[in-house]
């Protein structure tokens, strides 16, 4: 059990702290031209980031939080891409009813887009409260990080800095974890085929990338103001998920009354885990309960999605789930007055 919990910690810290060591890189690579594009493009930040979501498992959501964390998404762009997501359970549902899957996959999409439109246009950004976590990516414009030069790189491993060695240790590690199955999945699915490519070409970027973009960008800003604190709340969370499952039978709380279930989906969706939501997905397959609880219960879960999220702004964290909350009870009540 708690290799298990250690495990799931270990993968969602890893691939989040590529992900924000990669934007780092792309970002000072391009000068910041592909941030201030997306920034300005809000349809293209709600499309990005429902696509991201809508992408079976967790990872996309994982990619928007980074993102979101550099204020390079709005609020709007990541309660699309969380309503967007069925976390791991997208892939439980297209292997039980493919097609009816797939029409709840597209249907997500465009309830997230549409969502993240309405919430950027109520929230705008100066009335929304800032945590202090939440912030620009620093961008040094007379700065330009030479992809690769074999005379740098032989130097640098000769003369190897602290923070390289660790970063080189921590990226070796991850992709020999992600290669053995010792972290993430056992099976050779893409999603550990994206971990390990992720983390190799991490791996690459921390060999290669001069002192002083290693040091100030990745050493500096991700590794010391956020890797720990990441860690930290995703391993509480999924222990205080797991002791929540192991004594509450939340199977024994469905009940005759669709109403009830209804709310109950709701509910248990606000839990930023993938398992719970299972209960309601095989119901559906069974024939229990209808589409509209399950569509309901898809809007507010997200899986793992919203974890690192918890590290980065508890605020935004409680602001999207309650949107969420309010968006699939609205549509869940709807839907069920329908029949549907």
């Amino acid at each position: 059990m708690w290799l298990d919990i250690l495990n799931h910690t270990l993968m969602i810290t890893g691939f989040v702290f590529i992900m924000m060591l990669l934007i780092e890189y792309v970002n000072v690579q391009t000068r910041g031209s592909w941030q201030e594009k997306l920034k300005n493009n809000r349809w293209g930040q709600y499309l990005f980031s429902a696509f991201l979501g809508a992408v079976p498992g967790c990872l996309g959501s994982f990619t928007v939080v980074s993102l979101y964390s550099h204020r390079i998404l709005s609020i709007g762009a990541l309660t699309a891409a969380m309503i967007a997501t069925s976390g791991d359970e997208a892939y439980v549902m297209f292997s039980m009813f493919p097609l009816r899957a797939a029409g709840l996959t597209i249907l997500l999409f465009l309830i997230g887009i549409v969502t993240g439109y309405l919430i950027d246009r109520l929230f705008k950004a100066d009335r929304l409260p800032q945590d202090e976590d939440v912030h620009e990516l620093e961008l040094h414009t007379d700065e330009y990080c030479a992809c690769f030069s074999w005379q740098r790189f032989f130097e640098q491993l000769k003369h190897l800095h602290l923070p390289r060695a660790l970063l080189l240790a921590m990226m070796l590690f991850l992709s020999i974890a992600f290669t053995t199955g010792l972290i993430g999945e056992d099976g050779w699915g893409w999603v550990r085929i994206t971990l390990l490519v992720s983390s190799l070409f991490a791996l690459f970027v921390v060999a290669t990338v001069p002192d002083h973009f290693l040091e100030e960008h990745l050493w500096e800003h991700v590794v010391k103001k956020h890797l720990l604190r990441i860690f930290l709340w995703t391993l509480a969370a999924l222990v205080i998920i797991h002791w929540l499952e192991h004594y509450i039978d939340i199977d024994a709380w469905v009940a005759d009354n669709m109403w009830v279930v209804l709310f109950l989906a709701v509910l248990i969706g606000v839990i930023p885990e993938s398992g719970p939501h299972l209960v309601f997905v095989t119901l559906f397959a069974q024939g229990t309960i209808p589409f509209s609880i399950l569509l309901a219960s898809s809007i507010v879960q997200d899986g793992h999605g919203m974890l690192p999220l918890l590290a980065v702004s508890r605020r935004s964290f409680v602001l999207v789930k309650l949107i969420n909350v309010i968006v699939g009870l609205l549509i869940g009540i709807i839907l069920l007055q329908l029949g549907g």
